[in-house]
């Protein structure tokens, strides 16, 4: 008893003294950082960036890249929480018509003076997020993603003022905007007359943007009508995708690489970068000289080797790389105290559900297919359509 007086003795006194020591270091802090930039914690619009003076690491020589090595549609494979999202919105605002570019001012990018004139501003641009289209069942994921394509087709309301468009295209996308979509094959086209209408207005072919692509077809597999959503969204990018003259070229992003045979059937030119490639390695996630300025701006450079310990778990092509999310988070917390302690962000800010559950039902052969992947040996499947 004697010695748990003791320690419950100690535990009040000593946590004073700590406490005060960390109110100091974190005053100090605060009052160092008035001047700085804010950190960019869930910032995806490429704007805000400029308009509320957030702290930005440079990722717009990936406009370059896209440009000269591009295909004619693009899938970018990365984990959760490197910067898709951000990238997506990046390449809508650089090259959609209309565009500020005082907003790529002092970028990398704006080294580029022939490209940004030949390419800044100058297409429409189709842009949707697949993020939040899920459901208990088909219908509502249906109904959402019809909400997604209707609220994109608003966003062009003014080509019903346009005197390039027919009568019957103006009802057409008037049902759009509208979100009818009771027969499947109005949802099924909706892409692709949106590129046909921008296209017979502004006479360019259009640029689509597809972000979080297989977010739809995740949640699908957990609620049981994953057949049916592959299905839709199969059609989806058929129609917009496969021969489609108005369209200039598209990027998709996803953390799932699902096979051409059963969603990218049929198209040409397609290109796909995963992380095992070389190409754009370095523009999904932060690298370690992204990472030491970011962390010297802030004045935590000391805590440099503690993020790299923590964070630069990540391989991409010939590239190491941070995640993001921890590393911005984890400075935050040092920026205000350099004592803090290091903590694990991602991974209560995203789910491997569809991986658990695949494990908890695998059988014993796909347990030694996956054994086999996670040794880096190859394994050679058919057409994994049913996937």
């Amino acid at each position: 008893m004697a010695w748990n007086c003791y320690t419950m003795n100690n535990s009040i006194r000593q946590p004073k003294q700590v406490i005060k020591s960390v109110d100091r270091e974190m005053k100090e802090g605060i009052i160092g950082m008035e001047k700085k930039k804010k950190l960019p914690i869930g910032i995806e619009y490429f704007k805000d960036f400029r308009r509320d003076n957030f702290y930005y690491v440079d990722k717009t020589a990936f406009i370059r890249d896209l440009i000269d090595l591009r295909g004619s549609i693009n899938l970018f494979t990365r984990p959760r929480r490197f910067g898709k999202s951000l990238n997506m919105n990046m390449l809508k605002t650089f090259f959609e018509i209309g565009t500020d570019p005082s907003l790529f001012d002092g970028m990398e990018i704006s080294k580029e003076t022939e490209l940004c004139e030949q390419y800044m501003g100058k297409y429409p641009v189709i842009f949707i997020s697949l993020k939040d289209v899920e459901g208990m069942d088909y219908q509502t994921a249906y109904d959402m993603l019809g909400s997604v394509v209707s609220e994109e087709a608003r966003r062009f309301k003014f080509l019903l003022e346009s005197n390039r468009l027919m009568e019957y295209e103006k009802e057409q996308l008037v049902c759009l905007m509208r979100g009818d979509f009771g027969k499947t094959v109005y949802l099924q086209n909706s892409l692709r007359l949106l590129t046909e209408f921008l296209f017979a207005h502004y006479e360019i072919p259009a640029i689509v943007l597809i972000d979080e692509y297989d977010v739809p077809l995740d949640k699908a597999y957990q609620d049981g009508f994953y057949s049916e959503m592959v299905r839709l969204i199969r059609s989806l990018f058929s129609q917009v995708f496969k021969t489609n003259e108005k369209l200039y070229f598209a990027v998709i992003t996803g953390c799932l690489r699902i096979a051409k045979e059963s969603i990218f059937t049929g198209l040409n030119n397609f290109k796909v970068r995963t992380i095992s490639d070389v190409d754009f390695a370095e523009y999904f996630g932060f690298t370690d000289n992204e990472v030491r300025d970011m962390l010297s701006y802030y004045g935590v450079e000391d805590s440099f080797a503690k993020i790299k310990e923590w964070y630069d778990g990540y391989h991409f092509g010939h590239v190491d790389v941070y995640c993001p999310w921890d590393v911005i988070n984890q400075c935050d917390k040092l920026r205000a105290w350099k004592g803090a302690p290091m903590e694990s962000h991602w991974e209560n800010s995203s789910s491997n559900a569809i991986i658990q559950d695949i494990l908890a039902t695998a059988t014993e052969t796909t347990k030694s297919q996956i054994e086999a992947l996670i040794s880096g040996e190859v394994i050679e499947k058919g057409s994994v359509g049913d996937l």
